[in-house]
């Protein structure tokens, strides 16, 4: 069992800050528990029920390993309801194979859950590369950690100057913008070019940055055919720009 005083240094980990100052970042729950194991990630970490640790034998060697009771996860958890397990991770993920040919670029997104949602949603269509301006939500937020599913572990995440970055990738870039292309126009619908592309997606209310408008080659519009919506959720914009591009790879 875990002791008090060891509940209490842990505890300190539901306050980012000590997350960010010690590189460390957290996982909660059944799925996400499973997603961490079996990606093999950095577990430092993990307090759980005696049952999980029952069905969880092979834990890593290297990691501290504490049996808890319902009332200590809830100490540690930022869940409302705690779920079997708490884990602590070294941010140090295992490198992804990032050689697919889109790469997806965001732009000062600020809601967890839509950055949570696009890594989940990039998991899903094979994308493993995303980049990410500086001011861009932190992937390690606990609530974009919990909406990857899993994503998090399959998928390299940077942080960076976004406009540097755009600017000097070599390949052509598609911004999702209002006056741009309609994406489904017969004439020209929207593929992945052979040698590949960045699309890059932006702020939730302010769209793309001027600076980074200045670096797009390929300016494309998901048509508002309802014609009243103001605009699109951003994590919705990513899955259907994806799909499009992903369409026929």
């Amino acid at each position: 069992m875990i002791s008090k005083n060891k509940l209490k240094e842990l505890s300190v980990y539901k306050q980012q800050k000590y997350c960010e100052s010690d590189g460390v970042f957290v996982v909660e729950g059944v799925k996400m528990g499973d997603e961490a194991l079996a990606a093999k990630a950095p577990i430092k970490v993990v307090c759980a029920t005696k049952l999980w640790l029952a069905q969880h034998p092979e834990l890593p060697i290297n990691a501290e390993i504490y049996e808890v009771e319902e009332l200590a996860l809830a100490r540690l958890s930022h869940m409302p309801t705690p779920n079997e397990v708490w884990m602590l991770l070294d941010r140090n993920l295992r490198p992804v194979d990032s050689s697919h040919n889109l790469t997806l670029a965001l732009d000062h997104l600020q809601d967890p859950g839509n950055l949570g949602t696009i890594i989940r949603t990039a998991d899903w269509f094979g994308v493993r590369h995303i980049v990410c301006s500086h001011g861009t939500v932190s992937c390690f937020n606990p609530k974009v950690v919990q909406s990857t599913m899993g994503g998090i572990f399959r998928t390299r995440i940077d942080y960076t100057n976004l406009t540097d970055y755009l600017a000097t990738c070599g390949k052509p870039v598609y911004g999702a913008l209002l006056d741009g292309r309609n994406i489904w126009a017969d004439d020209e619908p929207l593929r992945l070019p052979s040698g590949g592309a960045v699309l890059v997606v932006g702020n939730e209310s302010r769209g793309l940055s001027a600076e980074v408008q200045n670096t797009v080659t390929h300016r494309v519009a998901i048509p508002n055919l309802g014609g009243t919506a103001e605009s699109l959720n951003a994590a919705v914009a990513c899955a259907l720009l994806m799909a499009e591009f992903m369409r026929g790879v």
